[in-house]
């Protein structure tokens, strides 16, 4: 028995749905920055897709535990860098990245080992002809600058030391920053001391394949590698730093041995390196953050270390005043700095140079997060253009816009009055799905893209059959004799619970292809699900009032323009055949 109509109240709930429209906007428009439109995938404005392909010591495949732990790790970096929308997936034995936007160059970076070693320079030279590199900047074939200074943080001005005379700037130094505690300094130790011998370094770990899949190719050109550019003989070694082309790609990249010594590049093919084994590895480090440089321009990258590695840099900077220690991120050097004190241990070392912010941040965060269990090399870094897909989303909505101009004209023809309010509440639904994908835009990174543009289509069927299922079972009441008005209670009841059942299965339906798929199949059953939801909001606070609303006006109500008219028809046809089959019995 359906309830009294007196007990619905249509602008209650009318009221409820226009102030969670009005709270939705005002999140929209007063919230960061009012930026009112949805973040487009890269199908849709375009971006870079970065295809990393692993490489193995020996040549193996990489395990898929590892694998995942790289996956899992450059997410993290992702995060870090606060590139949005960006999509890490496995493909086999590779690692697909894709960043929507302008954030490609971060995009090639992500791929990065981020094995940090400390090591000892044995020899630097200039690399030979100019490489270009970042900035418009080309070295010429002069001899390189005075290399960079390991400072101690600045005396306070109540001491009466003289001044030491300056020190020439070079583009990269490592320091100690000025705001951190300045405890009493450690005294060097006599140049005769012998430098500090950290435990044996690890070197970097292999797939778990079996020996049988091993790529002999692989595994022969690192093994060449070695043999050239980390032997321990120094007739081998000078012929290979005078050999080395730093313009080449580095055939060690990640792969080289901690425990060996080490001919490489600096970073910007700049100058090249004889370095020693490495006695401290980056898996010390504690935190690394990024900042502006507070002694001067650019931007630097702090390090903190663990507490065994503090004590063996404050050994090694004490007993080494003079010489350089250079700070090698996968097999390339960063920094090279001259050690001109000991620094303590608790203090931060801060990597300063010409870094850009981008640079300065990727680096803290690669070391941040730790290295990745493999090594991989770019195989593939493309340019994205949002051409096709602008192309195909223009075809998909002009078809989205013919069929719900079908759609319309089927209503208006079908339900008339009815009709009508099947448009407002479609347009109502629009209206609060559009504010939701902004929001979800901005709070968790949903990107909207062609996959999910088929979801909202879908989706609108799904909302049509709701209005179809009430408007259809309040027809079968005014056919048993009711009028519009009290048969809106009663369709009402009856027609809720299958419009709760069918979106129940279609929200079921779209978790368990979300759960289940990947990639932009993803999109499509996310959206798919989050509109059946807001089909719910859009039947129960506005078409249901709306149709109440309608059912208490005399013109609205009246048969030629409800388009219960036939209904009405077909109710006293019924009627009067069972009166008229009644007096005939």
């Amino acid at each position: 028995m359906a309830p009294p109509a007196g007990r619905f109240s249509p602008w209650r709930n009318l009221a409820i749905f226009a102030g969670v429209v009005v709270i939705l906007y005002s999140l929209v428009f007063f919230t960061s920055g009012g930026d009112a439109t949805p973040k487009l995938g890269i199908d849709l404005q375009g971006g870079t897709r970065v295809t990393l392909t692993a490489r193995t010591v020996d040549g193996r495949p990489p395990s898929r535990e590892s694998l995942d732990q790289a996956r899992q790790i450059i997410e993290q970096r992702v995060n870090g860098i606060g590139v949005n929308d960006a999509e890490v997936i496995l493909d086999g034995t590779n690692l697909i990245i894709t960043v929507p936007g302008a954030n490609g160059d971060q995009a090639r970076t992500l791929g990065q080992t981020a094995k940090l070693y400390f090591r000892t320079v044995i020899s630097e030279e200039p690399a030979g002809p100019p490489v270009p590199v970042p900035g418009g900047q080309h070295p010429g074939t002069s001899a390189p600058k005075a290399p960079p200074a390991l400072q101690q943080p600045p005396a306070s001005s109540a001491e009466s030391t003289p001044p030491a005379p300056p020190q020439p700037v070079a583009p990269q130094q490592v320091q100690v920053p000025p705001g951190d505690p300045t405890p009493s300094p450690v005294p060097p130790t006599p140049a005769a001391t012998p430098t500090p011998t950290a435990p044996p370094i690890a070197p970097p770990s292999v797939g778990s394949a079996p020996a049988d899949s091993a790529d002999p190719q692989v595994a022969e050109q690192i093994r060449q590698a070695r043999a050239r550019l980390q032997s321990q003989d120094p007739a081998v070694q000078q012929p290979a730093l005078a050999a080395l082309n730093c313009a080449a790609p580095n055939p060690l990249r990640g792969n080289d041995d901690p425990n060996l010594p080490l001919v490489t590049c600096d970073q910007h093919h700049t100058a090249k390196y004889l370095l020693g084994p490495a006695f401290l590895s980056g898996e010390q480090v504690s935190t690394a953050s990024s900042g502006p440089n507070q002694e001067g321009t650019g931007y630097e990258v702090r390090l903190r270390f663990k507490h065994q590695g503090e004590d063996v840099w404050a050994q090694y900077t004490a007993s080494n005043v003079g010489k350089q220690a250079a700070f090698a991120l996968d097999g390339e050097v960063v920094s090279a700095p001259v050690i001109n004190g000991a620094i303590p241990p608790g203090q931060a070392t801060s990597i300063v140079g010409s870094f850009t912010q981008a640079e300065a941040q990727n680096l803290a965060n690669v070391l941040k997060y730790g290295s990745l269990p493999l090594s991989f090399q770019p195989s593939e870094s493309e340019t994205v253009s949002a051409t096709l897909g602008l192309a195909s989303l223009r075809a998909g909505l002009l078809a989205g816009v013919l069929g719900l101009a079908v759609v319309f004209v089927y209503c208006l023809f079908y339900y008339r009055a009815l009709g009508v309010l099947t448009i407002l509440s479609l347009a109502l639904s629009g209206l609060i799905v559009y504010a939701v994908l902004v929001l979800l835009g901005r709070w968790i990174g949903f990107t909207l893209d062609l996959a999910g543009v088929a979801g909202f289509i879908v989706a609108i069927g799904i909302t049509a059959d709701s209005f179809v299922i009430f408007f259809e079972r309040l027809k079968d009441e005014v056919r048993d004799g009711r009028t519009f008005r009290s048969a809106v209670p009663r369709a009402w009841v009856r027609a809720r619970r299958t419009i709760l059942s069918a979106d129940a299965v279609s929200f079921l339906a779209a978790a368990v292809l979300y759960i289940l798929a990947v990639g932009q199949v993803k999109g499509f059953a996310f959206t798919l699900g989050m509109s059946t939801l807001l089909d719910l909001v859009v039947v129960f606070l506005a078409t249901h009032p709306l149709v109440a609303m309608a059912s208490q006006s005399r013109l609205l109500s009246q048969p030629g323009l409800s388009g219960l008219g036939a209904a009405q028809r077909a109710g006293a046809e019924a009627r009067s055949d069972l009166v008229t089959a009644g007096k005939g019995a």
